[in-house]
Order: C-alpha cells, then structure tokens, then sequence
C-alpha cells in the first residue's frame, strides 16, 4: 500500500489521521515542523503528503515550496484558513488539493484515495505508452507524436528544437504537476547540465510563443510563483 506523510503540529488530530490512515491500510509517516517534513519527504519519497499549514518552523506554503523544487508526489493540504486567497496561494505554490478544517475523515480519505488513483493512472498510462514503443498526447488542438517527434497544433505542425520538443513532452507526460525549475533542469538536460534554471525559463518562452494563443497569458503552460510550471493541456 501507498506510503503517507502526515504534517501536523496538533497531537490530537495528528492521531486521529494516523489512526485512520492506517485503518485504510496506508503506511503512514508523521511531522510536527516543517523541517522534518521536509527532511523525512526527501529521504522517504513518500506517495503522498497531508500538510497542514500552520506549522512551527517554516509554514505549510513553504514546505510545498521546498517539496517541488524535486519531486511530483500529491500534496494535500490542511488549512483552518477561509479566505479564499489562502487556498488559491496553496495551489499556486504546488498543493494538488486542499481541505478546510474542520473535515470530515470521509471526504479527506476520499480525496487521498482520487490523488493517489490519479497518480497511479498517469504512472500506468505513461508505462504503457512507453512499452508500445509509441506515445502520441493530444490535448485538444495540440498534439504531440513521440514516434515521429513531431508536434501539431490546430492540424498544421510547430517547429520545435530538440530541447524544445524534449522540455514540452516533459511537461505534457506530467500534465497537471506542478514541476519545479530544476527538476524539469534535471529531468530535460541531465543532472550535468552546468546552466542555470535561467535556461528553463527562455525555452518556456519560446514555447509559449509558439503555442500559446496569448503568450503574454498563457494557459497551456503557466508559471507557478516561486516554484516552477504547470502543463494544462
């Protein structure tokens, strides 16, 4: 079963999430701080990430900031906060959902259990791409064929460079990830790469000019602040 990482600083509810979690059958971690979050989610790789807001240390937001400079996993985030700009600043740093407390356990099992399927398609869909030999992504007017390398948009085919097409595919195989700088520097140049994160910032550029129907206001690829992108499709 999928391993969690709960993040909570109220012992009470942080045994409660236990508890049930592992009724469920998850294998569960658990943080009181933000840095240990960040230290045991970076040692542990879990398959998901609970993560309340207001913690001692560094605070939720910044915890998911730190998380996506290298890694994927869902984060879902805790917030006792209202305000809808609360939740709209965790998006924006990389959460993948929220849930407002109080909650009900129902609905938050409800939500682990639809981003660990979500993650488990992508995963399953991407594998099996890969084993046919063939990947073709279409996300409406866009489509990418990785057999021929070859990229259309509204029927008639976009001149993209080798990093180019390399970065966009990149994007588009994690459609709806928030995906840090050096990450997607990792991933798309080689850990070797002795460029700076600069270098993925000019070929989003160039990418959104080319696919984008407004590439001042992009919304195939748009900029998560202070962490990286997101492909929408």
């Amino acid at each position: 079963m999928p391993t969690l990482l709960v993040v909570e600083d109220e012992p009470v509810l942080l045994e409660t999430l236990e508890y049930n979690l592992q009724r469920e059958g998850y294998q569960v971690l658990t943080a009181t701080d933000g840095w240990t979050a960040v230290e045991i989610a970076r040692r542990e790789r879990p398959d998901l990430v609970i993560l309340d807001v207001m913690l001692p240390g560094i605070d939720g937001f910044e915890v998911c900031r730190m998380l996506r400079r290298d890694s994927t996993v869902p984060i879902l985030i805790l917030t006792a906060r209202t305000e809808e700009v609360d939740k709209v600043v965790g998006l924006e740093m990389g959460a993948d959902d929220y849930v407002t407390k109080p909650f009900s356990m129902r609905e938050l099992l409800a939500r682990v259990r639809a981003l660990l399927r979500r993650e488990r398609m992508l995963r399953e869909e991407l594998a099996a791409e890969r084993a046919q030999g063939r990947e073709r992504l279409v996300f409406g007017d866009l489509v990418i064929d990785d057999a021929s390398r070859t990229v259309y948009r509204r029927g008639e085919p976009v001149s993209l460079k080798p990093k180019e097409y390399d970065l966009l595919l990149f994007l588009a195989r994690h459609r709806g990830m928030v995906l840090s700088r050096d990450l997607i520097l990792e991933r798309v140049w080689g850990w070797d790469f002795i460029g700076g994160s600069r270098t993925v910032d000019v070929h989003i550029r160039w990418l959104r000019e080319k696919l984008e129907d407004d590439p001042a206001n992009p919304t195939r690829i748009v900029t998560v602040r202070g962490v990286g992108y997101r492909f929408e499709g």
